[in-house]
């Protein structure tokens, strides 16, 4: 799984989230998306109209992840490693992240975080995702990933991908983020750096997901650190 790592630092750091370009196959997509109504890949089922998160589900999935899954969650983490770290110096925070995704894991679950956390969303007509944030627990990894597994126009209409950023001194600026099938977003999963009159600052970031207005879209989220 190839991207140009240059390009993806640069727009993390000037706006919070990056495109990965088409990084899964249709057929991927296919496969991943058909997980979702078996039981023995995932730990736990959640409607989200029961908890205020929106309309529509998802599923966490459970350990060991599906191959394709774990993939993708080890071949990003080291390169979005590098990058938390230099915002967090930027952040003149004390804490940095560990080189690989194995030690950052073993961080989590030597504080109980012990519960994996990449899930599968579906949504069909009239459902939508709330603004929100995936923390889970006290280690929290800065930056997380979507990959669309359906085709938007074709497969389903609206469900936008929406991320809102809080600036200081201004109203918040929302950003619709123009995914494609198999593409993915890397995304601030809290705030990130931004410079300002006055030197580099906290810019908070939200993310949600826009009414479906027709069809049925999937989505798999990939968060880099365990949950309690």
């Amino acid at each position: 799984m190839s991207l140009d790592w240059t390009r993806t630092s640069a727009e993390l750091d000037a706006r919070g989230w990056a495109l990965t370009g088409p990084l899964l196959k249709p057929e991927t997509c296919a496969g991943v998306a058909g997980l979702y109504p078996q039981d023995t890949p995932f730990r736990s089922r959640v409607i989200m109209a029961r908890h205020g998160f929106g309309r529509g589900e998802y599923k966490y999935f459970a350990y060991p992840l599906p191959e394709i899954v774990q993939r993708l969650r080890q071949s990003l983490y080291g390169p979005l490693a590098q990058i938390a770290n230099r915002w967090a110096e930027r952040l003149s925070q004390d804490h940095r992240f560990p080189e690989t995704l194995d030690e950052m894991l073993a961080r989590c679950h030597a504080a109980g975080q012990v519960r994996p956390t990449p899930l599968l969303l579906t949504y069909g007509p009239g459902d939508y995702n709330c603004l929100h944030q995936d923390l889970y627990g006290e280690h929290v990894f800065p930056l997380q990933a979507a990959f669309l597994l359906d085709e938007p126009g074709r497969d389903f209409t609206g469900g936008e991908f929406v991320i809102v950023e809080q600036r200081p001194r201004q109203q918040s600026a929302p950003q619709v983020v123009p995914l494609r099938q198999g593409e993915g977003v890397i995304f601030a999963v809290r705030e990130r750096p931004a410079e300002g009159t006055r030197g580099v600052h906290r810019r908070v970031l939200r993310h949600g997901v826009s009414e479906v207005r027709s069809g049925r879209r999937r989505t798999l989220g990939v968060i880099f650190h365990d949950a309690t």
